[in-house]
């Protein structure tokens, strides 16, 4: 990540001064919980891609400064909306926003990010961006959704659970490599070409997200091992794992699914049948495969340092498992 970050260190500063000036409200408390969570330790890869993606493009302007604190303002929106729905109690490292401060204001300040970030979007004056922005916070919305109603669902299959990790994680990391594309007016081959790097590694990231609920030290990644397990999230080691294991096997994770509490030695049941049945090692080659995918959809731009910094971003994605 030393080269990605020295390569855009300067653009990186104007857009944490940009978090701060668009922070500004009446109202003390909404500053308060955006810099609590804006602060909280996050890679700003999201913002990072936007910033590389129009440096790749050849953009020359300041708009990118604004639109990547405005992808940023929408990952956290999500992530302080997230965790009023999953009852969460930490995050990177430290405790969540409505641990703090509760849940109704967890809430109102992940809707005044949203209402900032689409002010911002509109100032920009780009009905392209504003559209790929847009379409990106629906399907975001419906991702959360369709995750919701699959709570619990073992039968549900890869192909399912990529809709989901498509509509809920990787649309947004999409559609900020497309808003570079589009800031350089890059032609529409080329467009697609960085949308779709996003989309596979933004599936890929995710991937990486479920196995580490497994197997991470929670003092390293400010993780909470077996989360996802404990919200009844069914994600793809577990998926791997009940195609492989025993009927006996999948109705014991079953009944430890839906209870509501999660046991050390329910958790250690689960941990041990996913790393039998190599659900980590299916999970990672998974995402090495998406990434292998998303370097490939570049080749429609020539070498450059913003193309091997996308590459060592997409290199990072994997080796934060290791």
């Amino acid at each position: 990540m030393d080269f990605v970050q020295n390569l855009i260190n300067e653009d990186i500063k104007r857009v944490e001064a940009q978090f701060c000036e668009d922070l500004t409200s009446r109202v003390p408390l909404i500053r308060t919980v955006g810099e609590y969570i804006l602060d909280s330790g996050g890679k700003r890869v999201r913002p990072m891609l936007l910033l590389l993606s129009a440096r790749l493009a050849g953009y020359q302007g300041d708009d990118h400064i604004g639109l990547a604190s405005v992808v940023e303002f929408i990952h956290t929106a999500t992530l302080l909306h997230d965790d009023v729905v999953d009852s969460a109690v930490l995050r990177r490292g430290q405790d969540t926003a409505n641990t703090v401060w509760g849940n109704e204001a967890s809430v109102l300040v992940g809707d005044f990010l949203f209402a900032k970030a689409f002010s911002i979007m509109v100032g920009a004056g780009n009905l392209d961006i504003l559209k790929t922005l847009s379409d990106a916070t629906t399907r975001m919305a419906e991702g959360e959704a369709l995750q919701l109603v699959s709570t619990c669902e073992l039968d549900i299959d890869e192909a399912r659970y990529i809709e989901v990790v498509q509509n809920k994680t990787a649309v947004l990391i999409s559609a900020a490599c497309r808003c570079g594309a589009i800031l350089g007016k890059c032609s529409a081959e080329q467009e697609a070409a960085l949308a779709t790097f996003g989309m596979e590694l933004g599936i890929a990231f995710q991937f990486m997200d479920d196995a580490l609920d497994y197997v991470a030290d929670q003092a390293k990644f400010g993780k909470v091992c077996g989360q996802d397990l404990l919200e009844g999230k069914v994600t793809l080691p577990l998926i791997h794992t009940l195609n492989c294991c025993s009927a006996q096997e999948r109705a014991k994770v079953e009944q430890i699914v839906n209870q509501d509490q999660l046991p050390a030695q329910d958790l250690a049941y689960v941990v041990d049948l996913i790393q039998r049945y190599d659900g980590i090692v299916f999970t990672r080659e998974r995402a090495l495969v998406l990434i292998d995918r998303a370097k490939s959809a570049l080749s429609a731009f020539d070498d450059c340092e913003a193309k091997e910094a996308l590459f060592r971003l997409a290199g990072y994605v994997i080796s934060r498992a290791k």
